[in-house]
């Protein structure tokens, strides 16, 4: 722990505030789930600090993570992609990327909502966790497991277990701040709604 915060974050400014105001908080918005689970997989091998130092280019480099945008993008769009040097350029992230793009509209044109289909993992409503130090948190979960499993019969790639847990404990779907950091409260405030 240091200054009452989930030792994770260090003292990087950008990590800071990113742990601060919004690791954690949950996300109920399709879209704004699809680019980070997106995101979450361009992380795969690296540390997730490097994928928000480069979140901006990321968002300028698929279009706001507009899946409609994104679904339609081809061969020129790929090598644009592949010669940006904001991003990380990775042409199996970027094809799984427009694949997802692909899958999620293909879910909406079909009513399915994927905010409601994510949040199902967790019964609508966040896991509120009471971990004393960072070495009890899991590397994945039942649920992480399981949600890996129904994106991967989906058709979406990046997305195993570890992966997914890293994107439900980011987006709020499961509370991992440690009961020692001052966020712990305050993130489980947000999670004491009903449940979607």
């Amino acid at each position: 722990m240091t200054d009452s915060r989930c030792a994770w974050c260090g003292t990087d400014p950008l990590y800071v505030h990113y742990h601060d105001t919004e690791w954690g908080v949950p996300e109920y918005d399709a879209r704004a789930l699809w680019e980070k689970l997106v995101l979450d997989g361009f992380q795969a091998g690296l540390a997730w600090i490097t994928i928000l130092r480069k979140r901006e280019a990321f968002r300028a480099a698929f279009d706001g993570f507009d899946p409609d945008k994104v679904a339609r993008y081809g061969d020129a769009d790929r090598a644009r992609l592949m010669a940006d040097p904001g991003i990380v350029r990775s042409g199996a992230k970027i094809n799984a990327a427009i694949k997802g793009a692909r899958i999620w509209l293909d879910m909406r044109e079909r009513g399915e909502d994927f905010t409601a289909f994510l949040w199902d993992f967790v019964e609508g409503r966040p896991v509120q966790n009471a971990w004393t130090s960072m070495a009890e948190l899991p590397a994945q979960t039942p649920a992480s497991v399981a949600m890996a499993k129904a994106l991967k019969a989906r058709g979406f790639n990046f997305c195993g277990p570890v992966i997914v847990y890293a994107f439900m404990q980011a987006t709020g779907m499961v509370n991992d701040h440690v009961t020692g950091c001052f966020r712990h409260a305050e993130v489980r405030a947000f999670g004491g709604g009903a449940r979607i």
